[in-house]
């Protein structure tokens, strides 16, 4: 025991095995702290405004834009056609064995977050973000109702009464509203939209739809309404990718300590002397933060760089006559130079460098294969499948036959019309299966818009046309329309020759 004791007499074992204790009696869940922004006005705020109102715009109009693909194909502009497995985008049309494109797209996209996080912090995440925009819209709603921040604080410390109850109520309606308008926009992608209105109001939709209307609600709902920053930091993996995508070159919102500290805490405009910073500890960056942090603690994980600080902030500078820009989007680079009183160095030429420059040519390169592969892609189809059992059969006359199933893809918004035929043995013939029809070289054949025809064929040839025991021929579709030919390369199989 002796050994355990210091000089003073206390036992060092007994204290930490009581630590241990404590710490483990403690609740490993923190309850969330309910945040109360406050309502900010200045360039970044205005921003924020314009992109919720173009994004909420584009996410509510575009099911019901329409585009003329003719009488054969649906008039929506923008359609995801789960049914007939299309994906109709304006002027184009993807089908499912296409999904290379869906691919390419999701590669630009993530390598354009690198791009932007590695130049501009997480600007996605605090302008641009789903997440932020509906929480952005939730909160205009709820201080239409219930004030601003003091005035929402008060209501939620005071006591339930009808007042309170009538705000609260009429809040979680609104909300609940645009939670239901956002589900019902979503389900409007998947068929046409006015069609599916219809069937929604007098319920002869399926069950499908009004399960998906209320999944999206219930998401909207709870994640825009009360989880709000705890998506951000809790559930969205991105705040921890980040950190690898920034450098002393990337654009983040930076408190410039070097010049607010000391703090002048509260004093008056008149009573700032040069011996204080330019930070008066006035709250006002924290109380607009909707992740309720405090950025003068430096970079957090929390903080989605939507800049309401520096709005909030330089109103306060205006106030009290100091230079703007206390809080500032800077640059590691600039924040040294700045704090040594050197120029800064952040220019355009800044965002050029070795990481932006892959990230932009990785872009570059996927957009532009997307774009060649688009543009040469044929709307015709052909593929063959060789009958296995049996392989080959040999008719009355000597001659071998091979039975295929051929299938012909129009991917053209209307019918079409073509001619199969087959090129490399001579006097190779086709009879389609199960009819009397007589062999021949060519066969005629009509496929729906957007459709799919398959064909069971025989195939003979005589046994001096054939060289081996696998000789290679192609099937041929000849477009009558548009005079486009597509083949086929295949197998035609006959005994082993002694």
């Amino acid at each position: 025991m002796a050994d355990n004791l210091n000089p003073a007499g206390h036992n060092f074992d007994r204290i930490d095995v009581e630590a241990v204790n404590s710490k483990a009696k403690r609740s490993l869940y923190a309850k969330r702290a309910k945040i109360f922004p406050k309502r900010t006005s200045g360039l970044f705020r205005s921003f924020k405004w314009w992109i919720m109102l173009v994004t909420l715009a584009i996410y509510y109009i575009t099911p019901w834009l329409r585009w003329d693909r003719g009488e054969f194909a649906p008039s929506q502009a923008v359609l995801v056609d789960l049914q007939n497995g299309r994906f109709y985008f304006f002027f184009i049309t993807i089908w499912p064995q296409e999904l290379y494109y869906i691919t390419g797209l999701l590669i630009m996209a993530g390598v354009g977050l690198f791009l932007i996080t590695s130049t501009v912090g997480r600007a996605w995440c605090g302008y641009t973000c789903p997440q932020t925009v509906w929480v952005d819209l939730f909160l205009v709603i709820e201080r239409w109702i219930e004030g601003d921040r003091n005035a929402r604080m008060r209501l939620d410390k005071a006591g339930w009464s009808v007042d309170k109850l009538a705000k609260r109520a009429s809040k979680h309606f609104v909300w609940l509203a645009i939670a239901l308008g956002t589900g019902g926009a979503w389900v409007f992608y998947f068929a046409d939209a006015p069609t599916l209105l219809y069937d929604l109001v007098n319920l002869r939709a399926s069950s499908i739809a009004y399960s998906t209307i209320g999944i999206m609600t219930a998401i909207t709902y709870v994640f825009a309404g009360f989880m709000r920053e705890q998506v951000c930091t809790y559930m969205c993996p991105w705040p921890r990718i980040q950190g690898a995508m920034l450098d002393e070159h990337s654009l983040v919102v930076t408190y410039n300590d070097w010049r607010g500290e000391p703090r002048s805490r509260h004093q008056k405009k008149d009573e700032i002397n040069k011996q204080t910073g330019d930070c008066i500890d006035c709250n006002q960056c924290v109380v607009v933060c909707p992740m309720g942090i405090d950025i003068r603690d430096g970079q957090q994980l929390e903080c989605i760089t939507c800049a309401l600080c520096i709005d909030a902030c330089n109103e306060v500078m205006d106030k009290i006559g100091r230079p703007r820009n206390l809080i500032s989007y800077s640059t590691l680079n600039d924040y040294q130079a700045s704090k040594e009183h050197k120029p800064v160095s952040t220019t355009w030429r800044s965002f050029i460098r070795t990481r932006t420059v892959i990230y932009s040519a990785i872009m570059a390169f996927a957009g532009l294969a997307l774009l060649y592969v688009l543009s040469t892609r044929s709307l015709v189809e052909v593929n063959v499948l060789h009958n296995r059992n049996p392989i080959f059969i040999k008719l009355s006359d000597g001659s071998i036959r091979n039975g295929y199933v051929v299938k012909i893809l129009n991917k053209k918004v209307q019918p079409g019309q073509f001619t199969l035929s087959v090129k490399g043995i001579n006097g190779l013939m086709m009879q389609i299966a199960g009819t009397k029809e007589k062999p021949r070289s060519e066969i005629p054949v009509n496929v729906t818009a957007n459709g799919l025809e398959t064909l069971r064929l025989f195939l003979s040839a005589k046994t001096e046309n054939l060289q081996a025991e696998q000789t290679a021929f192609q099937f041929i579709v000849h477009d009558n329309m548009s005079d486009e030919k597509v083949s086929y390369d295949a197998i035609f199989y006959q005994d082993k020759k002694p």
